[in-house]
């Protein structure tokens, strides 16, 4: 007692809690996104059902974006594989210009009538009688609905030689009943092939085809009379004339400036006689600088298309112009009466390309050994062209 009337301070007793003291609470800050949530007028489960929906749609909206994609990388793909089944190689061409080839497709897919023949050998002659009996359904190239159909009939062994029907006047299934006899040897029959082409006459412009046939000889049983219709097809492109082909070797030794062309055979040769055969030589000329050298020819072979010469030819062509010379081989076909015709050429050189430039190519590499190769002729003008010659002399204009 004396301790509490002395400080005023009154203990408590050891063990005694004091229950009535001041409660202390502790409130944490809410956070921003919480904040937020206070602000909005709606309960809490509205709100978590929303952004619920929300979530759906977006997932959905992906989902479809991404399966838009995968569906337009497969058909790309798929067309690509399917123009390259088409083509045989994805070629750029192909892939850039589509609509082109459907363009062709479709035209060739158009309907152009068909063609009633007939084929007849005589193996005793070596003569073929071809007949053109009749068309049948052509197509319309007039705008009258109509066309003025004829007929052209060749082989490809010798182009020279067309017949042609008469021509019918506006009508699409013409009959013809023509016949024509062709003159072929039975060794050559199977390398021909037999073509008829169906014109529609215009006065003033150009024939128009209509469609064609073609037969391969080797396809058909010559042992027995053929008549039969074909479907008529696209006309191919124009074919360039075979002209034949020729062998000849080629040695140059440098040491000596000696350069040596044998000519060994030809076959093939184009018929230039009105017999079906023809008498070729071969004239072997030197080109300098794209002016005549020299020259120097064969022997004449009679009434041959596949003549054999082995004859050789000498010329001195020192090193330092060798890179200069063209060589040109022409074929000619002999005639006692008129000029004589050529059938053919070929030239080598450095200027040369393709199996030309090669053979030469070789020669030069291996010096002093003979190099024989085959070369197919081509047309005399297309040569002269690319050779380019100039003349040795001007002629003086005349005075006015």
């Amino acid at each position: 007692m004396a301790n509490e009337t002395a400080t005023g301070i009154t203990t408590a007793p050891s063990g005694f809690t004091n229950t009535t003291a001041t409660n202390v609470v502790t409130t944490a800050q809410p956070s921003f996104i919480e904040s937020i949530l206070n602000k909005i007028p709606l309960p809490r489960w509205a709100l978590i059902a929303i952004v619920v929906a929300i979530g759906l749609v977006l997932l959905l909206f992906l989902i479809c974006i991404i399966k838009c994609c995968c569906c337009r990388k497969k058909h790309k793909k798929k067309e690509k594989v399917n123009l390259a089944n088409i083509n045989g190689s994805s070629t750029t061409t192909s892939l850039v210009q589509p609509d082109m080839e459907d363009i062709e497709c479709g035209l060739e897919d158009e309907k152009r009538g068909q063609l009633q023949y007939s084929l007849e050998y005589d193996f005793r002659s070596q003569e073929m009688k071809v007949g053109v009996k009749q068309a049948a359904n052509l197509k319309a190239m007039d705008s009258g609905g109509t066309s003025d159909p004829y007929v052209v009939v060749y082989l490809t062994s010798d182009m020279r030689k067309k017949f042609e029907t008469k021509v019918y006047r506006k009508t699409l299934n013409p009959v013809f009943n023509d016949s024509f006899i062709f003159q072929i040897p039975q060794a050559e029959v199977a390398e021909s092939t037999l073509v008829m082409q169906v014109y529609d006459f215009n006065r003033f412009s150009k024939h128009d085809i209509i469609g064609e046939m073609r037969l391969p000889l080797a396809d058909i049983d010559l042992q027995h009379v053929i008549e039969q219709w074909h479907e008529l097809t696209v006309a191919s492109k124009i074919e360039q004339e075979r002209l034949g082909e020729i062998c000849f070797s080629l040695r140059y030794v440098p040491s000596t400036s000696k350069l040596t062309v044998v000519i060994l055979e030809a076959k093939k040769l184009k018929r230039m006689d009105a017999h079906g055969l023809s008498d070729p030589y071969v004239k072997v000329q030197l080109i300098l600088n794209k002016k005549k050298w020299k020259k120097k020819k064969t022997s004449v072979k009679k009434s041959t298309l596949s003549p054999y010469f082995n004859e050789a030819f000498g010329f001195d062509v020192p090193f330092n112009l060798i890179q200069n010379v063209d060589l040109v081989i022409s074929v000619w076909d002999h005639d006692k009466v008129t000029k004589d015709d050529q059938i053919g050429k070929v030239f080598l050189g450095c200027r040369a390309t393709g199996n030309q430039l090669r053979h030469w190519s070789d020669m030069l590499a291996n010096p002093r050994r003979p190099v024989a190769q085959w070369h197919s002729l081509q047309p005399v003008e297309e040569v002269d062209k690319t050779v380019g010659l100039k003349t040795r002399f001007k002629l003086p204009l005349p005075k006015s």
